[in-house]
């Protein structure tokens, strides 16, 4: 456990890292054309991983980096890539992080945004190390005429990539839906990740109000809005796509100094212990939940021994206060208990339906509770949306 990275938002970080990542790999987003990808490819900019560096790796092109990295250029114009985001949404910050890059980090950068209403058939295939954009991709990509869209971040100076300049932090105030970003680097250089992140934002209007959705799902414009740990693993993580590919793919607490010595239970087995741990989420719209999943998916020694989930309904106002709080301030006496506490087991997908829910009415907000501690990697609340609509700008 000891190469795990501690995941801690610190108080002078922006408060917008707790959203999602709407570019992440992991979560669909890929990179669709480059201008160059001499030394490194830009698909490496949406790793799910943090930039790592091996001093001795190089390639046939030259020294092997994580990120994305062109070659010096010697023509006029700069580099520039097309991102297609993985889970389209509202954008409230960036992050262009230059790790490793310190004496080939890109000078300047900016980035741009469209929503598209088709999906480009651009694409980039296997190892696009030593490789450039050919003639006929630079046609195709004019199409999209990428250079007169919004800016999000105007031209900025980067930072060089050592380990207390490396993060490039850019809020974002747009207001409108993006599907798609043009990172520009002036002239050339590297980047290592480019961290969008922001929530996502479906079309509920053509969504039939009695189909069951998950709620929750990152796609369909859930969001973490405050834990109280998440040393190993953001809670952010529990509304990705799919089922989690690894612990790290999953919200993982500390343990808790304050677990009892000698652990006890009561009647129904479940360990009586005086802490727990907490993940605040909105759900992409209010609705009514039939059915919860919590997956405890490669969580074999570290899961929870139990959990609960209460849900509420917030006004927008309500929420901007509990978030402005970090929910020090939560309503205590709105949030009402939706799944009673339930005895995990490991490295499994538990539902709860029917009589094991306690709470019929629609909810905006759930707040899942876990003791002592652990790992969950997945949360899915299946039900259907309510006429009732929140609207939040955080």
């Amino acid at each position: 456990m000891a190469d795990r990275k501690t995941l801690k938002i610190a108080s002078n970080q922006p408060d917008f890292l707790q959203f999602n990542d709407l570019a992440c790999e992991m979560n669909g987003g890929k990179v669709i054309f480059a201008t160059d990808e001499w030394f490194a490819p830009a698909s490496n900019l949406l790793k799910r991983e943090t930039p790592e560096f091996k001093p001795s790796a190089f390639t046939e092109y030259g020294k092997w980096m994580d990120g994305w990295e062109t070659r010096r250029k010697r023509m006029p114009g700069h580099d520039w890539c097309i991102i297609q985001l993985g889970v389209p949404g509202i954008i409230y910050g960036l992050d262009v992080d230059t790790s490793f890059f310190t004496g080939n980090y890109s000078p300047c950068a900016s980035v741009q945004a469209a929503c598209l209403d088709w999906v480009p058939a651009l694409t980039l295939e296997g190892d696009r190390t030593g490789m450039a954009a050919s003639e006929s991709q630079f046609r195709e990509v004019a199409m999209l005429q990428s250079k007169w869209w919004e800016e999000l971040v105007p031209m900025a100076e980067l930072k060089p990539g050592y380990s207390d300049t490396c993060h490039n932090y850019f809020p974002s105030t747009y207001p409108s839906r993006v599907t798609h970003l043009r990172l520009n680097m002036y002239p050339d250089g590297g980047i290592a990740r480019l961290r969008v992140y922001g929530i996502g934002q479906k079309d509920w209007s053509a969504m039939p109000t009695q189909k069951d959705v998950d709620l929750v799902a990152m796609i369909n414009g859930g969001v973490c809005l405050g834990y109280s740990d998440a040393h190993y693993g953001h809670p952010r993580n529990m509304i990705g796509l799919g089922r989690s590919a690894n612990m790290a793919d999953g919200w993982e607490t500390a343990r808790r100094l304050d677990r009892p010595k000698n652990l006890k239970v009561d009647d129904k087995g479940i360990l009586q212990v005086p802490g727990y741990e907490w993940a605040v989420l909105r759900l992409g719209h209010p609705g009514i939940i039939r059915q919860i999943e919590i997956d405890t998916n490669h969580f074999k020694g570290n899961f929870p021994d139990s959990c609960k989930v209460e849900g509420c309904l917030l006004t927008a106002e309500e929420e901007r206060q509990c978030v402005s709080s970090r929910w020090s301030s939560d309503p205590e006496n709105k949030w009402l208990v939706l799944l009673p506490p339930q005895k995990l087991q490991p490295h499994h997908r538990h539902f709860y339906s029917g009589d094991s829910l306690a709470l019929t009415g629609p909810v905006s907000h759930v707040r899942l509770v876990i003791a002592p501690d652990g790992g969950i990697s997945r949360l899915r609340l299946w039900g259907h949306p309510t006429s009732t609509k929140h609207s939040s700008k955080l």
